[in-house]
């Protein structure tokens, strides 16, 4: 069993292995081999691009925001207009359903930025030992699929000391799923702050203009030169109409080799997200006068921090003897938690004071605690 034992990180002993295994040999097996096998591995939430609370697709997009797959953010400056959709174009045989589509429906040939991104709590982030001289490496590992050949460009933001990483990859074969995967070196400097704020920022450099070019990428952590954060790359996604660029499998995880991508339970997946964004659908709550009711609303999942609290259109309630609705949104937040909210929504009319209300259709509540 020796031959077994050394190689545990890449094997999976069977039942006959294990009933001829010594006891300290299965105590060696479990400890060598935990580093690989341990639950939560990959430091990226939602990496198969399966969760996608906002909706399937947004179109017309401009700007920053968080668009149809959980935990990605995208950041558009000038960088033309583009459709972001999670779509069931994947790689063949490797377990995933969904990806991630970005496709430019307005081009612009003098581009700021464009980023496709996640955002890391530092609190996740302790064991990798940055700043010290036991700093651990990382691994990233994700498939990718393009319509045009070239270099881009992938790089870990330090938000907590202001230093980068900047990492290059190939796309070999036009239209056609790659797997790609990129060491990065252990940082001995800045360590990170143990909280609930953005300390790393994975980010896909996908176009930028001269603030973001003329540097160099030499693969070392440095202080963030923002020259650097698009200087290897020679495919600029903003730049044509006919550009496409999907993402899937994304896995992040310490140490210099991939292992396969971690596949969790849809609801694990799910619950994960809900810390950044969950909607909720109903609420119960009373009239404290004729235009005006109070609700507290109890979130689902404990969110990172206090949400920004949004609804889809206006509100439509129910006394259980009349329906109302509002003639304009209007919202007053009173107190936001991480585990619930309470505020008043006016601009009704005929509202029977005291008397308690809940809401009767489908409009949604927004929660968004994103980093």
């Amino acid at each position: 069993m020796a031959k077994l034992i050394g190689n545990a990180p890449n094997q999976v002993p069977t039942n006959a292995d294990l009933g001829s295994m010594a006891f300290e040999d299965k105590k060696n097996y479990a400890t060598i081999s935990s580093p690989i096998y341990q639950p939560y591995r990959n430091i990226i939430i939602n990496g198969d691009m399966s969760i996608a609370q906002r909706g399937t697709s947004e179109s017309g997009i401009t700007g920053d925001g968080y668009y149809t797959v959980d935990r990605f953010k995208l950041e558009n400056s000038s960088s033309g207009t583009f459709t972001m959709s999670q779509s069931t174009d994947v790689p063949s045989g490797q377990g995933f359903v969904n990806s991630m589509k970005l496709d430019c429906t307005t081009a612009d040939a003098s581009p700021s930025y464009l980023i496709f991104s996640q955002r890391i709590e530092g609190q996740n982030l302790q064991y990798l030992k940055k700043g010290t001289a036991n700093a651990e490496s990382l691994t990233l590992s994700f498939w990718v699929k393009c319509n045009e050949t070239g270099t881009m460009q992938v790089n870990i933001f330090d938000a907590d000391n202001t230093r980068l990483i900047c990492k290059t990859y190939t796309i070999n074969t036009a239209d056609t799923w790659e797997k790609k995967t990129i060491t990065f070196a252990g940082d001995t400097t800045g360590t990170l702050d143990n909280d609930n704020a953005r300390s790393f920022q994975l980010e896909w450099f996908l176009d930028g203009g001269a603030t973001y070019t003329g540097g160099s990428v030499t693969g070392n952590w440095e202080t963030r030169d923002n020259t650097n954060r698009f200087a290897g790359a020679t495919i600029n996604l903003g730049d044509n109409t006919s550009n496409e660029w999907y993402i899937t499998g994304v896995q992040l995880e310490v140490g210099t080799t991939a292992s396969d991508f971690e596949f969790l339970p849809h609801d694990v997946n799910l619950q994960r997200c809900q810390r950044y964004y969950q909607t909720i659908r109903g609420f119960v709550g009373y009239a404290i006068s004729t235009t005006t009711i109070q609700t507290s609303i109890q979130f689902p999942k404990v969110m990172r921090a206090a949400p920004s609290v949004s609804l889809s259109g206006v509100l439509r309630i129910s006394d259980g003897a009349s329906n109302f609705t509002q003639s304009s949104i209007n919202i007053t937040q009173q107190q936001s938690l991480d585990d619930r909210w309470y505020g008043l929504f006016g601009n009704f009319t005929g509202l029977t004071q005291f008397r308690p209300v809940s809401k009767s259709q489908d409009d949604l509540f927004q929660l968004a605690a994103e980093l």
